[in-house]
């Protein structure tokens, strides 16, 4: 992305303080943005901070909060603080999320599934509730929730991640409808496969946990290294700049999808349902079968 192409403006990202939400959080401050960034180790958060300020212009500021995305009263202070340090917020990333329990549903621990949800999709929606009156007030936003392969494919004894994921991303669809005319962008981005803290987590548990081919391709991922961060963070970056205003309700993969040339159709993307969660019909796949 251009040099400065967030000059002015100001972002909100949870999960900061590893992983792909540093990287997008580095981003944002090399194209010129001010960030607050969220995590729940406070340790991990003032050591991302050290490295991310390193990065800053004098005009920039670079601040923490330590929250857990899933309790309301946290994300209220969160957004409060963000509003309070930057009069005019920009930007939201859901960054924030975890893998949750692995292995079979009916064996796994319940708690720690529905724990998976509370941070994915709760703790996504809470944030975006509490700054929307913000963003309304402003007629201007940009919303960017971190999706995954979770959200377009089975993940057999990943189950709660799954269904968190393909959750969200249906949220953010819904919710690019109910504030489209506000001025609010709010899209998803798949990143790609990451070799982040969830790789080795999923490498640590197992194949008798998330199963052997699952394991054997996770294996294979470390191998070769994953798709660079920094794949996912130009992407957020885009999303987070006026070159995207107007895009909006699309699951955009930063690997495979053409999302540098998006402004180009604009007016066509806005009339399909290309780059969303839908049903696959028998036509689809050549089948004649179903139309009868």
């Amino acid at each position: 992305m251009t040099p400065g192409v967030l000059a002015g403006r100001a972002a909100l990202i949870t999960g900061a303080s590893q992983g792909l939400g540093l990287a997008i959080a580095q981003a944002y401050v090399r194209a010129g943005a001010s960030v607050v960034l969220c995590a729940r180790d406070p340790q991990m958060l003032e050591q991302a901070r050290v490295a991310t300020v390193a990065l800053a212009g004098p005009d920039q500021r670079v601040l923490t909060q330590v929250a857990d995305v899933a309790q309301p009263a946290d994300v209220e202070r969160l957004a409060a603080g963000a509003l309070k340090a930057f009069p005019q917020l920009h930007i939201l990333v859901n960054n924030a999320g975890i893998y949750g329990p692995k292995g079979l549903i009916e064996e796994v621990d319940w708690a720690e599934w529905a724990r998976a949800i509370e941070i994915n999709l709760y703790g996504s929606i809470l944030a975006c509730r509490a700054v929307l009156p913000h963003f309304k007030a402003s007629h201007y936003g940009k919303i960017i929730q971190l999706s995954g392969g979770g959200a377009t494919n089975p993940l057999p004894r990943l189950s709660a991640y799954a269904a968190s994921k393909a959750a969200i991303v249906r949220f953010a669809e819904t919710l690019a409808e109910e504030v489209r005319a506000d001025g609010i962008d709010v899209n998803s981005i798949a990143p790609g496969a990451l070799n982040t803290r969830l790789l080795d987590e999923v490498l640590e548990a197992g194949p008798e946990k998330v199963g052997q081919v699952f394991y054997e391709r996770m294996v294979k991922l470390k191998a070769e290294g994953g798709t660079p961060l920094e794949r996912g963070a130009d992407l957020a970056v885009f999303l987070a700049s006026a070159a995207s205003d107007g895009l909006t309700g699309k699951l955009i993969s930063a690997v495979w999808d053409p999302w540098e040339t998006l402004p180009n159709h604009r007016a066509e993307l806005a009339q399909t349902d290309i780059y969303t969660l839908r049903r696959i019909v028998p036509k689809d796949r050549g089948q004649r079968w179903g139309d009868e």
